[in-house]
């Protein structure tokens, strides 16, 4: 029981941390996150897709 103990204090401080910050910092740190946000096939598959992008390339190039 004292995982969930830990859970909820850890959410009940993540919470009011963020009620504590101005509204005007939270949307600037909103909207600097969009600027860094990477493609999705990046965040769900790493370099894969971009490995496999190169391949094929180096096949259709080959022919």
């Amino acid at each position: 029981m004292a995982k969930g103990d830990e859970l909820i204090k850890y959410m009940t401080e993540q919470f009011i941390k963020y009620m504590e910050t101005p509204k005007e910092v939270r949307k600037q740190a909103k909207a600097s996150q969009r600027e860094v946000r990477e493609h999705w096939q990046y965040r769900w598959f790493g370099m894969v897709p971009l490995a496999i992008r190169m391949w094929l390339n180096g096949l259709r190039k080959k022919k």
